[in-house]
């Protein structure tokens, strides 16, 4: 839908805009204008979407409460966190996904389901617009609009920050200015996006990427130096790629990412300083807390290793690759992501043990893992007494392995040597 820059205009122009609009609400400095903006901007009446994916409680209910102070006409509080965790981030935990190989999407991953709860709300509201407050140069504004354009294609789409084109000091401006609570200033700029797979921050003085990161940008994990001595041992079991239990006791999916993200945060793991390449084409710096998803990807990942054949293994590093790309791409509703979900579904059913990790100073490793479906076979591997590999064959398999290398190199020297003698003759004639 192409609309009108309005700019700052504080008069209603409404343009034939009537009825209701459902805005992806967070609480934040963009969706905090944005509720006076669309009513003065386009005539329309808010109703507030705020769908919880695992924000902090504190600042969840905060901004339920705001949202009816700022003239929402109707405010949904929608508790997604059991469904986001099963059916989203333990499918981007099975595809072990890392953008880049740093990020784990933990926004990205969020981006579909709060899209689809923002449809189901305009469908109960007969609402004929859905707000966001992404920006221009963002990725989420790609991931809302795909996903609503997938799930209702005649749904009209909103996009407050991009239409408005206001720079962040005038957005805290203007907050100011009609009195709209904010949870940023001009010394602590942040912007955070938070939920049970990871806490992201941007903006401020993380847009040098010159400078180290300061410490105030860190609420989840301590920093490394100061963890604690001592290690930890996690043992996490897993049934067919999803954790089922921590330390034997068996746990909802909620409380397990919440306790692994609290014990792993307070060790000092998770962070990620990243140079991220955004879909849009620009270089942003990012800085994410992501303590559960380092420890859970690793644990699964080595599982895997013990449990998936070689040629599974490789393979499945191709489609990794490819699943993060597609989710941080907002195409969690294309053809090939439900495809690639088939196929990741396919390698995880032998992906059942438990894994141990260490925990210490920042970083996580795995001690030691076991499986009922295991490939090791200690008598192959084994140089000690017991041995049962045959030796024997190993001749024979490294000349069958190497025949067509040999073949290759053979012809190749029958090709130099005929090009050689063919100089040669030239050569001779030319005298």
């Amino acid at each position: 839908m192409n609309i009108e820059n309005k700019g700052n205009s504080s008069t209603a122009h409404n343009g034939g805009y009537q009825g209701k609009v459902v805005l992806a609400y967070s609480g934040g400095l963009d969706t905090s204008i944005a509720i006076k903006w669309l009513k003065e901007t386009y005539g329309l009446d808010v109703v507030a979407a705020i769908v919880d994916v695992g924000q902090p409680k504190k600042e969840y209910d905060v901004a339920v409460k705001k949202a009816k102070d700022l003239g929402a006409l109707q405010t949904y509080n929608i508790d997604v966190k059991e469904e986001f965790v099963t059916e989203y981030v333990f499918s981007a935990l099975k595809a072990n996904a890392m953008y880049e190989g740093a990020y784990p999407l933990a926004t990205a991953i969020a981006r579909p389901l709060i899209a689809k709860k923002l449809v189901e709300v305009a469908e109960k509201e007969d609402a004929g617009y859905i707000a966001h407050g992404c920006t221009a140069k963002g990725n989420d504004q790609v991931r809302f609009e795909v996903s609503i354009a997938a799930l209702s294609p005649t749904m009209e789409i909103i996009a407050t920050a991009r239409e408005w084109k206001i720079s962040r000091e005038d957005a805290i401006a203007y907050a100011k200015k009609h009195n709209i609570p904010i949870p940023i200033t001009k010394k602590n700029p942040y912007s955070i996006d938070e939920n049970l797979w990871g806490r992201s921050a941007e903006c401020g003085v993380l847009e040098d990427p010159s400078l180290e990161p300061p410490d105030d940008v860190y609420e989840w994990t301590c920093s490394p130096l100061n963890a604690p001595d001592k290690p930890l041992y996690l043992d996490i079991s897993f049934e067919k790629g999803i954790p089922k239990a921590v330390d034997g006791k068996h746990l909802d999916p909620v409380a397990l990412v919440e306790k692994i993200n609290k014990l792993g945060g307070e060790h000092g793991i998770g962070r990620i300083d990243h140079i991220e390449s955004r879909l849009v084409g620009i270089k942003s710096h990012e800085i994410y807390e992501a303590p559960a998803a380092e420890i859970l990807i690793k644990a699964h990942k080595d599982l895997e290793n013990l449990t998936l054949t070689r040629e599974q293994i490789h393979y499945k590093h191709l489609i990794e690759q490819k699943y993060a790309e597609m989710v941080y791409y907002g195409l969690w509703h294309d053809p090939l992501t439900d495809a690639l979900n088939a196929f990741i579904d396919k390698t995880q059913e032998s992906v059942t043990g438990h894994v141990s990790v260490k925990l210490f100073k920042g970083s996580a490793v795995v001690a030691s893992r076991t499986s009922p479906y295991s490939l090791y076979d200690e008598g192959l591997a084994t140089y000690e007494k017991g041995d049962t590999f045959d030796h024997d064959a190993a001749k024979g398999f490294i000349a069958l392995w190497g025949l067509p290398v040999k073949v290759a190199r053979m012809s190749s020297n029958k090709i130099f040597t005929f090009h050689k003698q063919q100089k040669i003759l030239g050569e001779t004639d030319d005298e």
